[in-house]
């Protein structure tokens, strides 16, 4: 019935929008990106126009089309988020009931109090650092390792996006219809929106979809080892087409009883909660615009689908490339084609000077310690006088071994929590700017020890003689 109900709606995969605009834009900004390739959909009132440029593969890819399955990373969450409504309108889950209800690691457990509403609004505690943590080989063994964790903060006490959040929502879903998690997405959610490219990540990247690439150093590089568990599917492993997701667009914003009722696609698009006013179930709000939208990032691709109920408007953008810090930013892509296809206007993007400048110190600063190296060497007459200097002479020796270990600790400790993660998060997303932190990191404290070596060698040589 409800396959039949689908089949009906209005949803016109013609190129019945104009999208002269879009590709006009695409065209002067794609090359800035460095993106092997992006695929791109415009939906007005149902009916939809789709493009798409570049190749899956840098220098060597297939075509890429609007029906191109793309990684949509945290879009996926909306999926996730529908197949619980899904439940719930089935009377089979309660979004004010506890986690612990529904999986027994949880049961008894402080953490068994939080609600599915909390986790499908980030508002459950878990933090984003936590999020972003390793994972367990299933989604049933994660959701057991995360029972055993203690929340960042406590349920409802405050806004945090998480992975670790949806991570949970997919094993209740496993536990509740006793079916694997992308069994059941496929089968309640992308067969039924006849989504017939698109499908739910097992493992190994399948052949056909387009291939991700990650920032180097101003370029793109094929990231090869991208590989997607079954354990991150219901935070970020769905693939899906431009195509595709416009359809899903469509339905969301019917205004139907369809894939769910009407009443749950508006509770899905307005806040969740006052502790989330800018988030509902699977989707950012942004009331004073009118929009419910999601991105997606993962190692290697990009995407950003954005919804204007009121006037059953959507805007979808893929793009098969990380952004870089300054550099090969996708920023303009992604926000540029959805303002103009959904018929606003676009600003442009802030001045990238700070990012560009950012990015150039942390290549630099590696450079800078080596040559200070060398430049120590040279300099080995006046390091040894200092030994028998003043104080101040002493100070000038030592100080900048402390210094320089200071700055190794705020580059490997704290920096990479700025982005969410942690080094090996960074080295995920952002490759080029985590080598060259870490050699900092790695430069730094060795040229202060070789400067203290080369300015101590004759008292070394004689302890050594001796």
């Amino acid at each position: 019935m409800l396959l039949a109900i689908l089949a009906l709606l209005p949803i016109n995969l013609s190129a019945s929008v104009s999208l002269k605009a879009v590709e006009d834009f695409v065209t002067a900004v794609w090359p800035e990106s460095g993106a092997p390739g992006l695929a791109y959909a415009a939906i007005d009132k149902g009916k939809v126009a789709a493009g798409a440029r570049g190749t899956t593969l840098a220098g060597a890819g297939e075509p890429v089309t609007p029906d191109t399955p793309f990684l949509i990373g945290s879009v996926s969450k909306s999926f996730t988020a529908l197949a619980v409504m899904q439940l719930v309108e089935a009377r089979m889950l309660d979004l004010d009931a506890g986690v612990g209800n529904y999986l027994g690691a949880f049961a008894g457990t402080p953490s068994g109090a939080i609600t599915l509403r909390q986790l499908l609004s980030h508002t459950s505690g878990y933090s984003t650092v936590q999020g972003n943590g390793p994972h367990a080989e299933t989604v049933a063994a994660h959701a057991a390792m995360v029972a055993g964790w203690t929340p960042a903060y406590s349920p409802g006490e405050r806004w945090e996006y998480s992975n670790t959040n949806y991570h949970l929502l997919g094993a209740v879903i496993e536990a509740v219809t006793g079916e694997d998690f992308a069994d059941h997405i496929e089968r309640s959610i992308l067969e039924p929106a006849g989504m017939t490219h698109s499908f739910v990540a097992r493992g190994a990247e399948p052949d056909g979809v387009a291939r991700g690439h990650r920032p180097w150093f101003g370029g793109k590089r094929a990231y090869t080892e991208r590989e997607n568990g079954q354990v991150a599917a219901p935070a970020g492993g769905i693939f899906a087409s431009a195509n595709d997701l416009a359809r899903y667009a469509a339905i969301m914003l019917d205004g139907r009883d369809d894939i769910i009722s009407a009443a749950g696609k508006a509770q899905m698009l307005r806040p969740a909660s006052t502790q989330s006013p800018f988030y509902g179930l699977g989707w950012f709000i942004d009331q004073q615009a009118g929009t419910a939208a999601h991105g997606g990032l993962v190692p290697g691709s990009e995407a950003l689908m954005t919804l204007l109920p009121a006037e059953r408007k959507a805007a979808i953008v893929l793009v098969n490339a990380n952004g870089g810090i300054g550099f090969a930013d996708n920023g303009a892509l992604l926000n540029g084609i959805t303002a103009i296809a959904l018929g606003r206007e676009y600003p442009g993007e802030s001045s990238r000077i700070w990012p560009k400048a950012t990015f150039l110190m942390m290549l630099v600063l590696p450079l800078f310690f080596v040559v200070s190296t060398g430049w120590a060497w040279r300099s080995r007459a006046a390091l040894r006088r200092k030994r028998t200097q003043s104080v101040a002479g002493l100070l000038s020796l030592w100080f900048p071994v402390a210094t320089t270990l200071a700055m190794a600790a705020f580059l490997l400790a704290i920096v990479p929590g700025l982005f969410g993660g942690s080094v090996n998060t960074l080295m995920l997303y952002q490759p080029d700017f985590a080598a060259c932190m870490i050699a900092a990191a790695i430069m730094g404290p060795l040229w202060a020890v070789v400067r203290l070596m080369i300015a101590y060698k004759a008292v070394l040589s004689s302890a050594t003689a001796d």
